[in-house]
């Protein structure tokens, strides 16, 4: 007996030390895939509660917890209102990850641990909405009870929508929201501001500052054949330039967006793994390294940070609308763009009258042409310019394009039609959800006689 509790005892010993060996190794070097996590849980939760005013229990349960890996369950987030600080960990100390909010910047992933730069945009002050003038140019809507009808189909609009707006014409004709959610609340847009990004980048083309035959943009380039990238290859991504866009693992995309604190100059670092012009990728590492080029085409830091607003988001009336940065100060021009649903309509809505606003042309001529051109390596699925191209139907006409973002974001432009549909929510790709359905439907209901 005595042998037989010495042995336990000698068991439960070295549970014990190995116990206390694991959690002082994800203590001091925990592994990647774990920071990863507590960076996507403290990004997620920084910009939702500091822009769009969401309880943070909420955002961390519904946002971050319930539809991501399974490690996700075990983060606890901490917020600090006085710093505007988010911090993250898995069960509240291993693998620590922070998020920091800088005034309209919103929230930055700061992964080595120092405070960013105090970097701030001023914002205007609140314009006065007049709600008796139709959107949008007030904020009065008239719904059409045909497509009011269509939204009110949790089939068509989805699995987790959290808002639908249907523009034709140039106004309003339907609306909905999911609960908690409404008119005046951002919505994050994923890999819709890549679209974004290259809209800014047709005001410099406008502008002369930037031509898409422009090569040698990073100077790490300029002693290999990464040098004849152009602005061009970079905006219809066929770059050749390696790029792992592989979410749930430690992949080039996850490393970039929560590990790195300058990431343009992490996906610029990477090599070319085929000649430029000759293969499709689709890459993140690409909307920020846009961002890059352009920012720096500008030149000062202040000018760059408030170009958005300035060029774009002013004039179109989005006042909502907010680009967030990098810790080194670099919009994420792949990814992260928070704006409320009828924000993002006026986006669409731009974009189907051509880069036209107000009678004022903002883009260039053939600018918006190039976001319905498929490229030349994706077999008609992606464009020249930043957005893809739905595969056709006899419901959706041929000049249809889309903003497309994760976990069911989207923006489809019809020009021929006048026609926009803004769907967002929290849809992970495992609901088999397509927002095209619903614009089938709205194209046959506005057509009908």
């Amino acid at each position: 007996m005595r042998l037989l509790m010495r042995i336990v005892k000698i068991v439960f010993g070295v549970i014990a030390v190995g116990v206390i060996g694991l959690a002082v190794w994800l203590f001091t070097s925990p592994p990647e895939l774990l920071r990863v996590g507590s960076g996507y849980a403290a990004k997620i939760v920084c910009s939702n509660v500091f822009l769009a005013g969401r309880d943070s229990e909420e955002v961390l349960a519904v946002d971050v917890q319930a539809p991501g890996h399974p490690l996700l369950r075990l983060m606890n987030v901490s917020v600090n209102q006085a710093e505007k600080r988010v911090r993250a960990a898995l069960l509240g100390f291993i693998a620590g990850n922070d998020a920091v909010y800088r005034e309209g910047l919103g929230c930055s992933v700061t992964p080595d641990g120092s405070a960013p730069a105090p970097l701030n945009v001023a914002r205007s002050a609140p314009v006065a909405i007049d709600e008796t003038v139709l959107w949008p140019e007030g904020g009065k809507i008239e719904s059409d009870p045909n497509v009011a009808a269509l939204l009110s189909d949790a089939a068509l609009t989805g699995p987790g929508m959290r808002a639908v707006v249907v523009v034709k014409g140039g106004r309003i004709v339907g609306e909905t929201y999911g609960p908690g959610f409404s008119k005046d609340t951002p919505l994050l847009g994923w890999s819709m501001t890549k679209t974004v990004t290259a809209t800014i980048i047709g005001t410099l083309i406008r502008d002369g500052k930037l031509s898409l035959e422009d090569k040698g943009l990073f100077p790490q380039w300029r002693n290999d054949q990464r040098n004849d990238i152009r602005l061009a290859d970079l905006l219809a991504m066929e770059s050749g330039l390696a790029f792992n866009e592989n979410y749930g693992t430690v992949a080039d995309v996850t490393r970039m967006l929560y590990l790195e604190p300058d990431m343009a100059n992490f996906a610029a670092d990477l090599p070319l793994e085929a000649d430029p012009g000759t293969r499709f990728n689709y890459s993140s590492g690409v909307g920020v390294m846009l961002s890059k080029v352009w920012m720096d085409r500008i030149g000062d830091r202040a000018a760059a940070l408030a170009y958005p607003g300035k060029a774009l988001f002013g004039p179109l009336g989005m006042a909502s609308a907010v680009m967030e940065t990098d810790e080194a100060g670099t919009f994420v021009g792949s990814s992260y763009m928070y704006a409320t649903a009828r924000d993002w309509a006026r986006l669409g809505l731009f974009l189907a009258h051509d880069g036209v606003w107000n009678g004022n042309r903002i883009l260039p001529e053939g600018f918006v042409a190039r976001m319905q051109e498929p490229n030349r390596t994706s077999n008609g699925r992606y464009s020249k310019m930043q957005t893809w191209l739905p595969v056709r139907s006899g419901d959706i006409p041929a000049d249809a394009f889309f903003l497309d973002g994760h976990d069911g974001q989207n923006v489809i432009v019809v020009p021929s039609l006048d026609l926009v549909v803004v769907r967002l929510g929290l849809t992970p790709g495992w609901e088999r959800y397509s927002p095209l359905q619903l614009v089938e439907e709205v194209a046959k209901t506005i057509t009908a006689p």
